[in-house]
Protein backbone atom coordinates (compact mmCIF):
# COMPACT_ATOMS: atom_id res chain seq x y z
CA UNK A 1 0.00 0.00 0.00
CA UNK A 2 1.43 3.36 -0.99
CA UNK A 3 1.73 6.22 1.50
CA UNK A 4 -0.75 9.05 1.02
CA UNK A 5 0.54 12.52 1.78
CA UNK A 6 -2.01 15.23 2.58
CA UNK A 7 -0.56 18.76 2.39
CA UNK A 8 -1.13 20.99 5.42
CA UNK A 9 -2.87 23.60 3.27
CA UNK A 10 -5.70 21.15 2.44
CA UNK A 11 -7.10 20.89 5.97
CA UNK A 12 -8.13 23.56 8.43
CA UNK A 13 -7.40 23.30 12.16
CA UNK A 14 -9.48 25.32 14.63
CA UNK A 15 -9.00 25.40 18.40
CA UNK A 16 -12.22 25.01 20.39
CA UNK A 17 -13.08 24.47 24.03
CA UNK A 18 -13.16 20.83 25.06
CA UNK A 19 -16.23 19.23 26.58
CA UNK A 20 -16.44 17.17 29.73
CA UNK A 21 -14.62 17.18 33.03
CA UNK A 22 -11.47 19.22 33.53
CA UNK A 23 -12.12 21.71 36.30
CA UNK A 24 -11.58 25.43 35.86
CA UNK A 25 -9.05 24.90 33.08
CA UNK A 26 -11.64 23.51 30.66
CA UNK A 27 -13.56 26.81 30.73
CA UNK A 28 -10.51 28.97 29.94
CA UNK A 29 -8.33 27.05 27.50
CA UNK A 30 -9.24 26.02 23.93
CA UNK A 31 -7.41 22.72 23.89
CA UNK A 32 -9.72 20.69 21.61
CA UNK A 33 -9.15 20.74 17.85
CA UNK A 34 -11.66 20.77 14.98
CA UNK A 35 -10.11 19.50 11.75
CA UNK A 36 -12.02 20.25 8.54
CA UNK A 37 -10.93 18.49 5.33
CA UNK A 38 -12.74 19.31 2.08
CA UNK A 39 -12.63 16.09 0.09
CA UNK A 40 -13.75 17.70 -3.20
CA UNK A 41 -11.02 20.38 -3.07
CA UNK A 42 -8.24 18.00 -2.03
CA UNK A 43 -5.38 16.72 -4.19
CA UNK A 44 -6.42 13.08 -3.67
CA UNK A 45 -7.12 10.94 -6.71
CA UNK A 46 -10.68 10.94 -8.05
CA UNK A 47 -11.00 7.24 -7.20
CA UNK A 48 -10.02 7.86 -3.57
CA UNK A 49 -12.34 10.89 -3.30
CA UNK A 50 -15.22 8.73 -4.52
CA UNK A 51 -14.35 5.98 -2.01
CA UNK A 52 -14.29 8.51 0.84
CA UNK A 53 -17.56 10.16 -0.18
CA UNK A 54 -19.33 6.81 -0.63
CA UNK A 55 -18.27 5.59 2.81
CA UNK A 56 -20.96 5.57 5.48
CA UNK A 57 -18.86 7.73 7.83
CA UNK A 58 -21.05 10.12 9.83
CA UNK A 59 -18.16 12.60 10.09
CA UNK A 60 -18.48 13.41 6.37
CA UNK A 61 -21.06 16.12 5.69
CA UNK A 62 -23.36 16.29 2.65
CA UNK A 63 -21.03 18.96 1.19
CA UNK A 64 -18.14 16.47 1.27
CA UNK A 65 -16.28 17.93 4.27
CA UNK A 66 -14.72 15.53 6.74
CA UNK A 67 -14.88 16.92 10.30
CA UNK A 68 -12.74 15.41 13.05
CA UNK A 69 -12.98 16.60 16.65
CA UNK A 70 -9.94 15.77 18.79
CA UNK A 71 -10.22 16.41 22.53
CA UNK A 72 -8.65 13.33 24.08
CA UNK A 73 -5.54 15.10 25.38
CA UNK A 74 -5.07 18.10 27.67
CA UNK A 75 -2.75 20.00 25.34
CA UNK A 76 -3.67 21.61 22.05
CA UNK A 77 -0.53 20.28 20.36
CA UNK A 78 -1.29 16.66 21.29
CA UNK A 79 -4.87 17.04 20.02
CA UNK A 80 -3.56 18.50 16.72
CA UNK A 81 -1.32 15.48 16.20
CA UNK A 82 -4.20 13.16 17.09
CA UNK A 83 -6.58 14.84 14.62
CA UNK A 84 -4.03 14.70 11.77
CA UNK A 85 -3.23 11.06 12.58
CA UNK A 86 -6.94 10.18 12.50
CA UNK A 87 -7.33 11.98 9.15
CA UNK A 88 -4.51 9.89 7.67
CA UNK A 89 -6.05 6.70 9.11
CA UNK A 90 -9.44 7.46 7.52
CA UNK A 91 -7.86 8.18 4.11
CA UNK A 92 -5.63 5.08 4.33
CA UNK A 93 -8.63 2.91 5.24
CA UNK A 94 -10.50 4.19 2.18
CA UNK A 95 -7.46 3.39 0.02
CA UNK A 96 -7.36 -0.25 1.19
CA UNK A 97 -9.26 -2.69 -1.03
CA UNK A 98 -9.75 -6.31 -0.04
CA UNK A 99 -8.35 -8.75 -2.61
CA UNK A 100 -10.91 -10.53 -4.81
CA UNK A 101 -11.92 -13.89 -3.38
CA UNK A 102 -12.16 -16.69 -5.87
CA UNK A 103 -14.51 -19.59 -5.07
CA UNK A 104 -12.75 -22.92 -4.58
CA UNK A 105 -14.11 -26.42 -4.19
CA UNK A 106 -13.56 -28.45 -1.01
CA UNK A 107 -11.01 -31.24 -1.29
CA UNK A 108 -12.12 -34.87 -1.34
CA UNK A 109 -10.41 -35.45 2.02
CA UNK A 110 -12.26 -32.54 3.64
CA UNK A 111 -15.57 -33.84 2.24
CA UNK A 112 -14.80 -37.29 3.68
CA UNK A 113 -13.91 -35.81 7.11
CA UNK A 114 -17.18 -33.85 7.10
CA UNK A 115 -19.29 -36.92 6.31
CA UNK A 116 -17.44 -39.05 8.89
CA UNK A 117 -18.09 -36.38 11.52
CA UNK A 118 -21.79 -36.37 10.65
CA UNK A 119 -21.97 -40.19 10.86
CA UNK A 120 -20.23 -40.13 14.26
CA UNK A 121 -22.64 -37.49 15.52
CA UNK A 122 -25.59 -39.58 14.24
CA UNK A 123 -24.35 -42.60 16.23
CA UNK A 124 -24.15 -40.50 19.39
CA UNK A 125 -27.71 -39.27 18.87
CA UNK A 126 -28.91 -42.82 18.12
CA UNK A 127 -27.77 -43.85 21.60
CA UNK A 128 -30.12 -41.31 23.15
CA UNK A 129 -33.24 -43.31 22.27
CA UNK A 130 -35.83 -44.76 24.66
CA UNK A 131 -34.46 -47.46 26.97
CA UNK A 132 -36.57 -50.59 27.45
CA UNK A 133 -35.75 -51.79 30.97
CA UNK A 134 -37.54 -55.10 30.41
CA UNK A 135 -34.92 -56.29 27.93
CA UNK A 136 -31.87 -55.30 29.99
CA UNK A 137 -31.87 -58.39 32.24
CA UNK A 138 -32.31 -60.93 29.41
Amino acid sequence: MNLIIIPEAEYELTAIRAQGAGGQNVNKVSSAIHLRFDIHASSLSDWLKTRLLESKDSRITEQGVLIIKAQQFRTQEANKKDAIKRLHEIVSAANFVLPTRYATRPTRASQKRRVEGKVQRGKIKLGRGRVDYGKIGE
